[in-house]
């Protein structure tokens, strides 16, 4: 089954990513951003499981848009 979603908010000026949205059944949070993809950059991550990537997101986003509880 589909999550429900809800858009937070986002700093892109033309309604691309990156974006921050809320599970609104679980609370969690999903980010749109763009992929990690430079190995040199993905050899520093620890602990990455197979399913898990990466995804780079202004500073600016989570600060204005990222729940504060």
């Amino acid at each position: 089954m589909a999550r429900k979603l809800r858009m937070l908010g986002t700093t892109s000026k033309d309604g691309k990513c990156p974006t921050l949205y809320e599970d609104l059944e679980t609370g969690q949070i999903l980010v749109q951003g763009k992929k990690v993809t430079d190995p040199e950059d993905i050899a520093q991550l620890k602990d990455v499981a197979s399913d898990e990537t990466f995804v780079l997101v202004p500073r600016e986003l989570l600060a204005r848009f990222a729940p504060k509880e």
